[in-house]
């Protein structure tokens, strides 16, 4: 918490401010300080706003809220250096969201782990009419992650993700495993 800072100064304090006449006065001295010393947080946070809009270099307690502003996928069991990670790429990732590539970029900053997604779907060109649709009849998405990812992060991430019209599944498989069926 910013405001328990012990030893934080106003760089500007107000008896500075005032007529030679109030540095006389007790009242004036104490109640100037008592300003200064709610003033200092305030006065600290505001000058230090850039890096408040900084993922690598706001307050921890801050990153979720910058998440929220920037519309990144956070959790609270998420390492707080990997939410770090999703707030910076949460553009970058807007910018292919409801893509394979976008999901498989999102676990792998949130969990650390390199995944496989396997989807139904297709898009094909064909020269001649008639010709038969790419991809599979029954629309499904299938996600295998490392034992090491946390499923519970994983399973979140993977219903806010996916589009809608989408079942999913997760497969948690064993590092080695061959992952082609």
């Amino acid at each position: 918490m910013r405001g328990l800072v012990d030893g934080l100064h106003n760089p500007h304090p107000l008896l500075a401010i005032l007529p030679g006449l109030y540095a006389d006065d007790d009242l004036a001295v104490r109640l100037t300080g008592v300003f200064d010393e709610a003033l200092a947080p305030v006065v600290s946070t505001l000058d230090n706003f850039p890096a408040y809009l900084d993922p690598a270099l706001a307050p921890s307690d801050f990153v979720s809220l910058l998440g929220a502003w920037v519309g990144a996928f956070t959790d609270a069991r998420i390492p707080i250096s990997r939410q770090r990670l999703l707030v910076a790429a949460a553009v970058e990732l807007h910018r292919s969201r409801g893509a394979a590539s976008a999901l498989r970029e999102t676990l792998r900053l949130a969990c650390g782990v390199d995944t496989e997604i396997f989807e139904s779907g297709g898009t094909a060109w064909s020269a001649e009419a008639q010709s038969s649709p790419p991809g599979e009849a029954v629309p499904r998405l299938v996600v295998r992650v490392p034992e090491e990812a946390d499923e519970a992060v994983v399973r979140r991430i993977v219903e806010a993700l996916r589009p809608a019209n989408l079942p999913a599944r997760i497969e948690v498989v064993e590092v080695g495993d061959d992952p082609v069926q």
